[in-house]
C-alpha cells in the first residue's frame, strides 16, 4: 500500500479489489458497507427498483440516514420478490467476495438467497449476517437500536434511576456494523489460507452486552451492582459540568493532583493552591459541596471561550458541550480535514465525518457521492456477463434499475 504525500489521503486503498453486495437498510447493514467502501472495497447497494431504500425518504430523526451511510458506494436496483430478481442476485454472487444483509430474521432464507444457497454458488463468498440476536431463544425477535439498549443495560446506565434513556446516537447499530467488518476482514484473511469463504454473524444485543462488560466486571469485583452513570459514586472531586457567564456549559475533569496544581496556577486560585487540605483529591472530596459551589461561582465569572482557553493552558481535561451542528465549525475537524462534503438526496451539501482511522498518517477520501437509485449498477451486470439487451429487457420487466457509473 502506498500513498501520495501531497493530498493527505490514501490513493491505493487497502481493500481495493474486494467486491461487496450490500443488502442493507436503515443503519446496521449500510454502516457495515460504508466502512468497507471507505476502505476501498467496491460496494454495490442492492435496493428495490424505482423507489430505492426507504431511508432515502425518512424524516425526523432518520432524515440523514441515507446521506450518512451510503457514500463511496454504487447502487443496483433488483426486485428480489421476482424469481428473475433472485436468480440475478445469485448470478451476481458468483462475482463478489462479500455479501452483507441485515434483513429481518428468516427473510433471506425465505427469499432463497440465504448463506447456504449463496455459498454453494460461490464457495469463496463471505456471507455477513447482521441481526438483532445471535442464535438462541431470542433469534426470532425483531430488534432495534433502542430495543437492545433497553434490554442490554445501556439505557439503564445512561439515565437516572427509573428513567432509562437511550444513547443520543445509534451506537449499537454502528458498533455492530464495526464488529461485522472485523469479522469480514478476519474471514478474508483466513480465505487466503483455505480458499474458502464462511458465514460471519454480528448482532445488536450481544454488542450492547459487550459494552456492559465493564459494569458486569465491576459488579463481580466489588460485589455491588453498578448504579446509573448520573448517580455513580464520585471518584474525583472535580469531574463536573460548569455554567459560564454566557450561559454555556463546559466539562472539566481534574483527575490528578498535578492537574489541580496547574489548574490553580492558570486560573489564579492562589488561596486554594496554598491550602494543604485541598492539595489531594481525597481532601477535595472531603471539602464537599461547599468547595464545589465556590468553584462553580468562580468559573461562572468566565465566558465559555475564556474558560476553554485557560483550561487548555492548564493542560487539564475539558470539553465544551457541543451540539452536532457545532461540529461543522470545530477548529480541529476543519484544520485536520476531518469532514467530507457530501451530497444529500435534495442536492444540498453537508460536511460529514471521515472514517475515524488513518493508515500511515493518511485518511480515507470521498470517491463517490451517495448514489441515485441504480447508479453504477451496470458495472456489476456487465461484469457478470449480461449483455446490453439482457439488461434492457430486465429493466423493462421491472427486475432491475441501473445506470452507468457516470450517467
Amino acid at each position: 500500500m502506498s500513498a501520495h504525500e501531497s493530498d493527505g489521503v490514501l490513493q491505493n486503498m487497502p481493500l481495493s479489489g474486494i467486491r461487496v453486495l450490500e443488502l442493507g437498510h436503515n443503519i446496521m447493514g449500510p454502516a457495515c458497507g460504508l466502512i468497507l467502501a471507505d476502505l476501498g472495497a467496491e460496494v454495490y447497494k442492492i435496493e428495490p427498483p424505482g423507489k430505492g431504500d426507504d431511508t432515502r425518504r425518512l424524516q425526523g430523526f432518520g432524515a440523514g440516514f441515507f446521506t450518512c451511510f451510503n457514500r463511496n458506494k454504487k447502487s443496483l436496483g433488483i426486485d428480489l420478490k421476482q424469481e428473475r430478481g433472485k436468480e440475478l442476485l445469485l448470478r451476481l454472487v458468483e462475482h463478489v467476495d462479500v455479501l452483507i444483509e441485515n434483513f429481518a430474521p428468516g427473510t433471506v432464507n425465505r427469499l432463497g438467497i440465504g448463506s447456504a444457497v449463496c455459498r454453494r454458488r460461490n464457495p469463496r463468498l463471505i456471507f455477513c449476517s447482521l441481526k438483532g440476536f445471535m442464535p438462541g431463544p431470542y433469534a426470532h425477535r425483531l430488534a432495534l437500536d433502542e430495543v437492545v439498549q433497553m434490554m442490554g443495560g445501556l439505557a439503564y446506565m445512561t439515565g437516572p434511576s427509573g428513567k432509562p434513556i437511550r444513547a443520543g446516537a445509534s451506537v449499537t447499530d454502528i458498533l455492530s456494523a464495526g464488529f461485522g467488518v472485523i469479522g469480514i476482514l478476519a474471514a478474508l484473511f483466513e480465505r487466503l489460507e483455505t480458499g474458502q469463504g464462511q458465514e460471519v454473524q454480528a448482532t445488536l444485543f450481544e454488542s450492547v452486552v459487550f459494552l456492559m462488560a465493564q459494569h458486569m466486571a465491576g459488579a463481580g469485583v466489588t460485589g455491588e451492582a453498578p448504579p446509573p452513570m448520573p448517580e455513580r459514586k464520585k471518584t474525583w472531586a472535580i469531574y463536573e459540568l460548569f455554567t459560564t457567564s454566557d450561559e454555556q456549559q463546559v466539562f472539566i475533569g481534574i483527575t490528578s493532583d498535578r492537574h489541580w496544581s496547574r489548574f490553580c496556577t492558570i486560573f489564579g486560585f492562589s488561596d486554594w493552591a496554598a491550602d494543604p487540605g485541598l492539595a489531594t483529591n481525597e481532601g477535595r472530596l472531603e471539602a464537599g459541596l461547599s468547595f464545589l459551589a465556590e468553584l462553580r461561582r468562580r468559573l461562572r465569572q468566565l465566558t465559555k471561550d475564556e474558560l476553554t482557553v485557560m483550561a487548555e493552558q492548564a493542560k487539564v481535561p475539558f470539553a465544551p458541550v457541543n451540539r452536532p451542528t457545532d461540529l461543522w465549525d470545530d477548529l480541529h475537524l476543519n484544520l485536520s480535514s476531518g469532514l467530507i462534503n457530501t451530497s444529500t438526496p435534495s442536492g444540498a451539501i453537508v460536511r460529514l465525518p471521515k472514517l475515524p482511522l488513518r493508515l500511515q498518517g493518511h485518511s480515507f477520501p470521498l470517491r463517490l457521492q451517495p448514489p441515485p437509485v441504480g447508479q453504477g449498477g451496470k458495472d456489476l451486470l456487465f461484469l457478470a456477463g449480461l449483455s446490453a439487451n439482457e439488461i434492457k429487457e430486465l429493466a423493462m420487466a421491472g427486475v432491475v434499475d441501473c445506470l452507468p457509473s457516470n450517467p
